[in-house]
């Protein structure tokens, strides 16, 4: 929706740098939750609480769901100390998303 923020350019150039992924795809689902208890008490949020990430990286490789979540989590912490208030992740190598 729009032109990225400053939250959106972050997570992508960490996860950018971190995983080198074939895809990347992330999409900012902030005005869906702006009436969520959480986001009136913060006035709605900044904009940039709420995303859906799909990451198709041969990093995730050997690595369960929980352990690729975990990676994206860990690299997004500071923004996560920051407002950012949720993630949606899908994540995949590149022979999973090819069969799926």
């Amino acid at each position: 929706m729009g032109t990225p923020g400053p939250v959106e350019n972050a997570m992508r150039e960490k996860l950018t740098t971190l995983l080198q992924p074939f895809k990347l795809i992330i999409t900012n689902e902030s005005h869906l939750h702006r009436h969520h208890a959480a986001m009136r008490s913060q006035g709605g949020g900044n904009g940039e609480t709420h995303f859906a990430v799909q990451v198709i990286s041969d990093d995730f490789k050997g690595k369960n769901t929980v352990q690729r979540h975990r990676l994206i989590y860990s690299a997004l912490s500071n923004e996560f100390s920051q407002g950012l208030h949720a993630l949606s992740l899908n994540t995949k190598t590149v022979e999973e998303a090819q069969h799926s």
